[in-house]
């Protein structure tokens, strides 16, 4: 097993975690690490859920905060080992999330008399399907783990506070034809041309752009897949659009469904899967003071995050990290170094008495 050095330089921290395979569903190994590694510290109680580590004070602070980070990456394409050049570092895992994951475990190593209690989570299986995450199933098996008054989640985010995060949710549109011989077209009806009406209303959408909690989002909505047609000499009878809605937190899961049926007034609408968004709840107490410290203007993030997963639990919960997170799954994947300084700096000035 590797022996990870919590103390000591955070890049280095970064850089062997990384190198520590943990595609998703082989986890197993970091998690082991992580798990050891906490477990030298007698001021956190450790606990484990499959490959999900959690570690926790208890002082008695008023305010508990609690800080996140996914320990899996996508699949390597010839990016790992990692390699450091000048004040870059190159690899699978640098930007998402380990350098993220590796100010976390540094902080829950060190601060060992933080203003308030914390809990530091490091979970599996973020990277693929939703019903496979390790943070879903710590908020299903022990949703007590997961308790806070706020919470912090490890994405890259440009070293700026990204406040909470939009909803999503995808519908497929199904359009009706009547099948035909090509050669005698008009005996049919062709779904695929009747679906361009679908078409018309996505051209013709204007999304939202509401302030929440004084973030400005942009909605979307965008045809992502159609599928029609059986052969190359038959009208189609049938036509599927499958549409993504990106929605702001003012709306739930099932305000964006009304909206969405609204908006196809006439067309069959079936819901695929969704998730709900998180507001920012940038007016919480210790929000509002780590933005400040952070000084850079907050920002909306427009996409869904694990931070959905905290504001379901009534935790509002903000994205912050070292990193581009346009870096996260490209072949090129990079994280500045002076930026995971920077996150481990900022974090610890918040977390001190």
């Amino acid at each position: 097993m590797t022996t990870l050095d919590l103390t000591g330089d955070v890049v280095d921290l970064t850089q062997t975690i990384c190198d520590i395979p943990s595609v998703s569903g082989d986890e197993k190994a970091l998690a082991d690490a992580v798990e050891n590694a906490l477990r030298a510290y007698p001021h956190l109680e450790v606990l484990r859920d499959g490959d999900a580590v959690v570690a926790r004070t208890s002082f008695g602070r008023d305010t508990r905060v609690v800080i996140a980070g996914h320990l899996d990456t996508v699949p390597v394409k010839d990016n790992l080992p990692v390699v450091v050049d000048g004040d870059v570092m190159r690899g699978r895992g640098t930007v998402d999330m380990k350098a993220g994951v590796a100010v976390a475990l540094h902080l829950a190593a060190t601060l060992t008399d933080p203003r308030y209690d914390l809990t530091f989570v490091f979970y599996d299986h973020e990277e693929v399907a939703a019903k496979l995450n390790g943070l879903g199933r710590l908020v299903r098996n022990h949703p007590e783990w997961l308790t806070g008054d706020f919470a912090i989640l490890g994405e890259p985010s440009d070293g700026t506070v990204e406040g909470g995060c939009q909803g999503t949710m995808r519908v497929k549109i199904t359009v009706p034809g009547v099948a035909a011989h090509s050669a005698r077209s008009w005996r049919g009806s062709n779904a695929i041309h009747s679906a361009g009406a679908v078409l018309d209303v996505l051209r013709a959408y204007q999304p939202r752009q509401p302030i929440v909690d004084g973030l400005q989002y942009h909605e979307g909505l965008n045809a992502v897949k159609i599928e029609g047609g059986i052969a190359g000499n038959v009208i189609p009878d049938l036509c599927t659009v499958y549409v993504n809605h990106r929605f702001a937190p003012d709306r739930g899961v099932a305000e964006a469904e009304a909206h969405l049926r609204e908006v196809f007034a006439g067309f069959e609408v079936e819901v695929v899967d969704a998730a709900p968004g998180a507001r920012p709840g940038l007016d919480r107490p210790a929000a509002a003071e780590f933005v400040a410290l952070v000084g850079r203007e907050p920002q909306a993030k427009l996409g869904w995050t694990d931070v959905s997963r905290f504001a379901g639990l009534g935790v509002p919960a903000v994205n912050f990290g070292p990193g581009s997170p346009l870096m996260a799954h490209t072949d090129d994947e990079f994280v500045p170094i002076p930026e995971i300084r920077q996150a481990l700096k900022v974090l610890k000035a918040w977390l001190t008495v």
